[in-house]
């Protein structure tokens, strides 16, 4: 999810020394571009826009706005994109959450492409530190890790690893509108739907649809109808 002005600006103080310059214009693009997020959802002018802003148009962008260009692509199913915008922080000096965001998206980058062998490399060489940090970070973190180390496993084909790895490393519902929890259950449709077990299938997505009925409400309008159109892409095996 995009964060909103007001989280990232607080997300800015934390990490990132000091602003650079022409921060307050920024600040009101970002303003501008999640006003569009709130109203329109994930778009590739929204991805392109954002690429634009705070990548592409700096000399030195900050690697959370490279990694947010990565997310915005990857929602829209351009993996390509969002390689290239990841391959600008393959040799660079992270701080320990960035390059734990960083991990998170390169194994689900090469997972989602189908790039296995490589997927369960990058995993060897920083398992170790992935599941350090993971105990430093808040539970929804630490679900985005285990999101994409089971998306690890289905591309290996290793489906029952990717399900078990995924129901049992101990996420606790964060409340009645938890769309972290939601995304969990939508991947694991989408390993359900690589074994060919339809009744398996049938299972999880009713235990996405179970999860939506207890939402109250919804972030933004368009939030409900895009879990619906996720839910029903996992089945058929998108992601």
């Amino acid at each position: 999810m995009m964060l909103s002005p007001q989280e990232r600006e607080r997300k800015k103080g934390v990490f990132a020394k000091a602003l650079r310059s022409g921060g307050n214009a920024d600040t009101k693009r970002y303003m501008e571009l999640y006003a569009d997020f709130s109203e329109l959802g994930y778009t590739r002018e929204l991805a392109e826009n954002y690429a634009d802003a705070f990548v592409n148009e700096h000399k030195k962008p900050l690697a959370e706005d490279i990694l947010q260009t990565v997310r915005l692509f990857d929602r829209i199913r351009d993996f390509g994109s969002a390689e290239f915008y990841l391959d600008m922080l393959k040799d660079k000096k992270l701080n320990n959450d960035d390059k734990f965001g960083y991990c998170i998206e390169a194994l689900k980058n090469k997972s989602k492409q189908g790039h296995w062998r490589d997927a369960v490399d990058f995993r060897t060489e920083n398992i170790n530190f992935m599941q350090n940090h993971s105990e430093k970070v808040d539970m929804k973190q630490r679900a985005d890790l285990y999101i994409a180390l089971a998306l690890v496993d289905c591309a290996a084909k290793k489906y029952m690893q990717a399900f078990k790895l995924l129901m049992n490393f101990g996420y606790k519902p964060q409340g009645r509108n938890d769309s972290k929890l939601l995304e969990i259950l939508i991947t694991g449709i989408y390993i359900c739907s690589h074994t060919g077990n339809q009744e398996s299938i049938d299972n999880a997505v009713e235990n996405a649809h179970g999860a939506m009925k207890l939402f109250t409400e919804y972030e933004h309008p368009w939030l409900k109808a895009f879990y619906e159109k996720q839910i029903e892409d996992a089945a058929q095996g998108i992601i």
